[in-house]
């Protein structure tokens, strides 16, 4: 038992350790210290971590290292970060979508209460104080562009609408289109509906419109 005890003491500092090295805004779950110990140390750890004000519990399973302002005081996380820790920590793939997607792309200064992410896990809502972000299941031709500039865009027009993509719209995606990007866009053009297929192939022409 005392040899038990000493090993749960033990992973505090190292999970410490590994906590600081990501710096703050570090969103994360238990089972990205896992390779520390067994859950119910690291879970002790993370109880004590948190007490002293090291971490911060967010949900069920979810944990960050806050940043700390000056003026605002603790800041809550980002979307973006609270999704890279449940893609961890699910085994999942997500897609920003709809509002979201938009304002990632600067197409939208709106800043969604609600952040929607498709996926091809199971449906569920995540509250983390404030922020919702809802995790919507969706069909394996709707996740073959996850984690690509065309899924981000795909997703983004269409919740933007045909009659509001206009010519302001194709050149802001223009300028964000990288050479790589192009290819990979040009080669996802069959997993888009007819009318952003046909805005993919406008901002993936290179500067001599092919």
């Amino acid at each position: 038992m005392k040899a038990a005890g000493k090993s749960r003491i033990s992973i505090e500092p190292k999970a410490r350790s590994i906590i600081h090295g990501h710096g703050r805004g570090w969103v994360f779950s238990p089972k990205d210290l896992g390779h520390l110990g067994d859950p119910r140390s690291i879970a002790m750890a993370l109880t004590r971590l948190s007490r002293k004000g090291v971490v911060r519990k967010l949900a069920h399973g979810l944990y960050d290292y806050p940043v700390k302002h000056p003026v605002l005081g603790t800041v809550a996380p980002s979307a973006d970060a609270i999704a890279r820790a449940l893609v961890g920590r699910d085994a999942i793939r997500l897609q920003p979508a709809g509002a979201y997607a938009a304002n990632l792309l600067g197409l939208s200064e709106q800043i969604p209460a609600k952040v929607v992410f498709l996926t091809d896990g199971r449906t569920r809502k995540v509250r983390v104080g404030a922020k919702e972000i809802i995790l919507q299941h969706t069909t394996p031709r709707q996740m073959a562009t996850a984690g690509r500039k065309s899924g981000l865009v795909i997703q983004a027009l269409r919740h933007i609408g045909k009659r509001h993509t206009d010519q302001t719209v194709v050149s802001k995606l223009r300028r964000q289109i990288t050479p790589a990007d192009r290819k990979v866009i040009k080669k996802d053009l069959h997993l888009a509906p007819a009318w952003v297929s046909a805005v993919l192939r406008e901002i993936s022409k290179d500067e001599a419109g092919a």
